[in-house]
């Protein structure tokens, strides 16, 4: 198997200088940060890239009397040399689960689902799908099987570029044994969130990616977000992303965003991420108990790095977003609760030892908390 299917199964999941987005900076509509913390900022993301050979990433600040504040450092293209730029359409990867969650608590608070029904009343076939709770598939609790099976594998690689609905991905999960007995361990499991989304398109009776563009992107205005539904339907230039082969050395990697569904194939810009993940951890579409309740996380048995997992929801230094890492790209979303700032990190190099945006965020908090407020 290679490293890509490998990252794949498990996760599913030279440095330039500074490039805006735009020839001409947007208007002026606050404050500008300060030009220490922008500058901490620009460092950070420079040695991090040179630290764990990334290719190329993006930072955006979005801080409440402030400016949008955006940096590009490196290539988003090896072999062409093209700069990294922070216009770029992005590949969400696991943040989409932050959506989907986010779907599903916005139709309990409607009263259209309980937290505590069981998989089994929308989803035939799931082992144990008579006690597992829709809470428990939020919360990653519920032992539900992996669809990153050994028969996946062997399909996927007959025919890289196939479409694979999200029910017949859920169905290489059901032919496998429960991990656990629900309720009793936290292991991130991508196949708790595919039988989100099929719950989601139940209950609404719209496809999935109506149904988010119905409850969440069109109320916060996202319109450079898109679930797409076709293998490679990229909505605008992307960088490529690059994953260790078996050599070691960095290689491009091809791309099938229906391999991820509901847990992972969604596309946005940065800016659009930082309007997301500012509603995300502050719970514009919620209820402020449902909110409350998702935020209640405790560290995961097994999954990416957080200091805890809620539903739909993880901590970093008292920061609460996604993350998300697949066929070479990575990315971390994250909001301050007590400041409003919001951080975004994209990079487009997966499958290394570290998730390079996570430890990256790590090191930039303490500035980001830093950031004066605006009188």
């Amino acid at each position: 198997m290679t490293r890509l299917l490998a990252a794949v199964a498990a996760t599913l999941l030279l440095t330039a200088g500074c490039a805006q987005s735009t020839s001409e900076p947007p208007p002026a509509q606050g404050a500008v940060l300060p030009s220490a913390t922008t500058e901490q900022l620009t460092k950070d993301l420079t040695l991090a890239l040179e630290k764990y050979r990334v290719p190329g990433g993006v930072v955006e600040v979005c801080s409440p009397g402030y400016d949008t504040w955006a940096t590009a450092a490196g290539v988003a293209d090896v072999d062409a040399g093209t700069p990294m730029t922070t216009d770029l359409v992005w590949p969400l990867r696991s943040v989409t689960k932050s959506f989907t969650v986010t779907s599903i608590l916005q139709l309990a608070d409607e009263g259209r689902l309980v937290l505590s029904d069981p998989i089994s009343d929308y989803v035939a076939g799931v082992p144990n799908g008579d006690d597992i709770t829709l809470g428990q598939l939020t919360a990653m609790t519920a032992g539900v099987p992996e669809y990153t099976t050994q028969a996946w594998i062997k399909d996927y690689l007959r025919d890289e570029t196939r479409a694979f609905t999200t029910a017949e991905l859920i169905d290489y999960a059901n032919a496998e044994p429960a991990q656990f007995p629900p309720g009793t361990r936290a292991v991130y499991t991508n196949t708790s969130t595919l039988l989100l989304g099929e719950v989601v398109s139940s209950v609404t009776g719209l496809p999935f990616d109506q149904a988010l563009q119905e409850m969440i992107l069109d109320p916060l205005g996202l319109t450079d977000t898109r679930y797409p539904i076709a293998a490679d339907d990229w909505s605008g230039p992307h960088p490529t992303g690059y994953q260790p082969g078996e050599s070691g050395d960095l290689e491009a990697q091809g791309n099938n965003f229906t391999v991820f569904g509901p847990a992972g194939a969604m596309t946005s810009t940065l800016d659009d991420l930082c309007t997301w993940g500012t509603a995300l951890g502050s719970g514009e579409l919620l209820q402020p108990a449902t909110q409350r309740e998702r935020l209640k996380g405790q560290p995961l048995d097994k999954g990416p790095e957080y200091d805890e997992y809620g539903q739909g929801i993880g901590s970093l230094e008292g920061w609460v977003g996604h993350t998300g890492e697949g066929f070479g790209h990575t990315l971390a979303v994250m909001h301050n609760e007590t400041t409003g700032t919001t951080a975004v990190v994209a990079m487009n190099a997966s499958g290394l030892k570290h998730h390079v945006p996570t430890r990256l965020f790590r090191t930039m908090a303490s500035t980001l908390d830093a950031i004066p407020p605006v009188e």
